[in-house]
C-alpha cells in the first residue's frame, strides 16, 4: 500500500532531517543550562569540521552554510548569553575571544583559509574540553553560576 508512493532515495534525506530535528527539540527541551551551553560548543565544532570537509571538496556554498552556522552559534548563542556584568573577568575574556572567533571565521569564509578554522578550534577546544569536565558539577548542583548563565 505504502510502497507505491514512498521514495527511500528522495525521502532518506527528508527523514533525516525530521530526525534531527526532532532530536534537537527533544534535547533542548530536556537539557539544563550546563547542557545547552555544552550542545552550542559541541555545534560549533561540528560546524567547523564541516567547513573544513567542504572547504577541502570545494564545495564553496555548503563550506559558506556551515562557517555561518559556526557564527550564529558564536554570536546568537555563546556571545550573547554572556552576562558581562555579573560574569567579571571571565565573562570579559570570553567576551573578546568570541568576538576574535567571529572574525576569523569571517575570514576563513572570505579567503577560504583553513588554517583560520583550524585557528578557531584550537581557541574554542580548551574552554569545550573545561566545559564538559564541569558537567558533572553542574548536573549534581541544584544551583550554580557561570558566565554564560
Amino acid at each position: 500500500m505504502f510502497a507505491a508512493t514512498y521514495s527511500a532515495t528522495r525521502s532518506a534525506p527528508m527523514l533525516a532531517n525530521a530526525y534531527r530535528q526532532v532530536g534537537n527539540e527533544t534535547g533542548i527541551s530536556s537539557a539544563n543550562p550546563h547542557k545547552l551551553i555544552q550542545m552550542l560548543f559541541d555545534g560549533f565544532a561540528e560546524s567547523v569540521a564541516q567547513a573544513r570537509g567542504a572547504l577541502r571538496a570545494r564545495q564553496i556554498e555548503a563550506k559558506g552554510r556551515a562557517i555561518s552556522r559556526a557564527l550564529a552559534i558564536i554570536d546568537e548563542g555563546l556571545h550573547a548569553g554572556l552576562n558581562l556584568s555579573a560574569g567579571g573577568p571571565l565573562a570579559a575574556e570570553l567576551d573578546e575571544l568570541y568576538t576574535y572567533v567571529a572574525l576569523r571565521l569571517t575570514q576563513a569564509n572570505m579567503r577560504n583559509d583553513e588554517s583560520a578554522l583550524d585557528e578557531c578550534v584550537a581557541l574554542m577546544e580548551p574552554i569545550r574540553s573545561a566545559w564538559a569536565q564541569i558537567g558533572p558539577q553542574a548536573a549534581n548542583s541544584s544551583t550554580y553560576m557561570v558566565a554564560n548563565a
